[in-house]
């Protein structure tokens, strides 16, 4: 089989207009990008406020493994798949940051003939959406130094500046660096660092907000440090959020494109689901939720990170539920959970399989904590044996699930109609509102605790002592009453990415908190999880080029 890029050069796109007319949106709906990209309007969620919401469809999976899991993929598949039964699908996806392009995972675009388009571009740049984001946060950072170099008026204390720069890039070196040295002309000397982009409370602002103003509003109540006196500073104290929403304005706007098979995807925003809260932006689902019957979106990573957030933070913010779920496993990841290496995933493991469906067991219970109905996509891979699909199919249908192999990586759409019509089915049997894992009225440690111990599986939870004085300031400055966004490891339901299946007894460790006062939730740091990540020994860039008529390869 070709390699993705490849496929996805062999496709044949058609201009965006033709995708946008399908949707029955005007020429003052949408600006182009290009022949094959758009930005769409506000005025969109404007103009059918009134009308009825598509189905919303979210798409999770097990913990992720070396193995790959293929989540975008499925997600892409099941989107072409529900158009070939004639349903009005939209596809509403996260856009893929630079780091891991160039890291460890190589693009984030789906895969096979289950891919968005054009996916050079989606992978790379794009619409800028990203370096906008980047640009804004650190011109906050520059306007904070430039404050304290031009007299300090609001009395900021320098070793207390929370706010951070940022880079779409992964980059270790810059998690600690020193800024303002060379003398009294080159501003204040002070300790600060890098996060990267797509895990900013920036990105997460721009994502939560469900319009310009919104935006605006959540900026100016960006928390950046303390005075002196221990008093909290915000952006509105600086005069900053009309600027800041002004870099923004045009990043706000979700973009249009397509799949191979031309059906709609609206892809914007792209917060880390480990590190952030892993969910593309409130806009751009109901903006998709507007222009089809039926929405596929997804969460980043497992049901314990990225829908454990859209279900706790990104519902609440946007004032909607799913109505299905689909969770994706693989026979290879779920033997790798079963105790086998990767290089063993060529042998037929039956044992092992039983011995690692307990990582799927635990997120299929999750799911059922929220009080969705839920369809387990098992992603077939080629050297998956008939031994091994039937065992999982049986198991699942033992649990009362309902369960479909898809083959969208090999055939597209065609390769997912039977998950569609059981999707279909799904939506169809939700009853009763979504119960949430905690309610805002717990405390900080409540919520922590609820997560922990209903999502995760875990014995207790510790917080070291620099996050219970963190506690301490949350609660003395009103922050108590905010979700909460889990930072752990996406290897394993603990924080240790060594303990995979489903381990049990397991204490989780509350290393660090912090307010995203604009973002409205509460970051908790657990483990050893970075909010910049580093490269590898070998990162996926070396195998990139681009030839002479311009074509790109190794980025697949």
């Amino acid at each position: 089989m070709n390699s993705d890029i490849d496929i996805a050069y062999g496709s044949q796109m058609k201009p965006i207009s033709e995708i946008a007319k399908d949707l029955l949106l005007t020429e003052q709906d949408w600006e182009p990008y290009g022949h094959y990209k758009a930005k769409l309007s506000q005025q969109i969620l404007d103009k059918l406020a009134d009308e009825p919401n598509g189905k919303i469809i979210l798409t999770t999976s097990i913990n992720p493994t070396p193995a790959g899991e293929g989540k975008s993929t499925v997600t892409v598949g099941l989107g072409q798949a529900l158009n070939q039964l004639n349903k009005k699908a939209v596809i509403a996806l996260r856009e893929p940051s630079l780091g891991p392009t160039m890291g460890v995972k190589g693009g984030a675009a789906g895969g096979g003939y289950s891919q968005v388009l054009p996916m050079e571009d989606i992978n790379l740049h794009f619409t800028g959406d990203l370096h906008a984001i980047t640009t804004a946060n650190n011109a906050l950072s520059a306007f904070i130094d430039n404050h304290i170099h031009q007299g300090n008026e609001l009395h900021i204390d320098p070793r207390r500046v929370e706010w951070k720069r940022v880079l779409d890039l992964n980059d270790r070196s810059l998690r600690e660096v020193v800024v303002g040295l060379g003398g009294a002309s080159k501003g204040v000397p002070r300790q600060d660092g890098f996060n990267i982009t797509v895990a900013s409370e920036m990105m997460a602002i721009l994502c939560l907000a469900n319009d310009l103003q919104d935006l605006k509003e959540r900026l100016s109540r960006i928390f950046i440090g303390y005075t002196y006196e221990r008093d909290p500073v915000t952006v509105k104290q600086l005069g900053f959020e009309g600027s800041l929403t002004l870099l923004l304005k045009n990043a706000m706007k979700p973009n249009l494109v397509q799949t191979i098979e031309n059906t709609p995807a609206i892809i914007h925003g792209g917060p880390f689901a480990n590190i952030a809260h892993g969910c593309n932006s409130l806009v751009a689902t109901k903006t998709a939720a507007k222009l089809g019957d039926f929405v596929v979106t997804e969460a980043g990573f497992g049901a314990d990170l990225g829908a454990e957030k859209f279900l706790n933070i990104k519902t609440r913010a946007g004032g909607f539920e799913p109505d299905t779920v689909v969770i994706v496993a693989t026979i290879r990841a779920l033997k790798m959970h079963g105790g086998l290496n990767k290089n063993q995933l060529h042998e037929e493991s039956v044992d092992a399989l039983e011995r690692g469906i307990s990582n799927l067991k635990k997120h299929m219970e999750t799911i059922v904590q929220f009080n969705l109905p839920f369809v387990i996509a098992i992603n077939q891979f080629p050297l998956d044996t008939e031994k091994e699909l039937k065992f999982l199919t049986n198991w699942c249908a033992s649990q009362g699930a309902e369960v479909s192999i898809v083959e969208v990586f090999a055939k597209g759409g065609k390769g997912g109609i039977d998950l569609a019509k059981k999707v279909i089915k799904s939506c169809a049997t939700k009853t009763g509102y979504m119960k949430y894992t905690y309610e805002l009225e717990n405390s900080i440690e409540e919520k922590i605790v609820k997560i922990a111990t209903n999502v995760y599986g875990a014995g207790r939870v510790e917080f070291t002592s620099t996050a219970k004085k963190q506690l301490m300031l949350l609660n003395k400055h009103g922050h108590d009453q905010l979700p909460i966004c889990m930072a752990k490891t996406q290897y394993s339901l603990s924080d240790d990415p060594t303990l995979i299946g489903r381990p049990h007894g397991f204490t989780i460790t509350v290393r660090q908190l912090t307010a995203s006062v604009g973002a409205e939730f509460i970051v908790a740091l657990t483990g050893d999880v970075m909010t910049m990540p580093g490269l590898p020994k070998k990162p996926a860039a070396l195998n990139m080029d681009v030839k002479e008529d311009g074509r790109i390869t190794g980025l697949f």
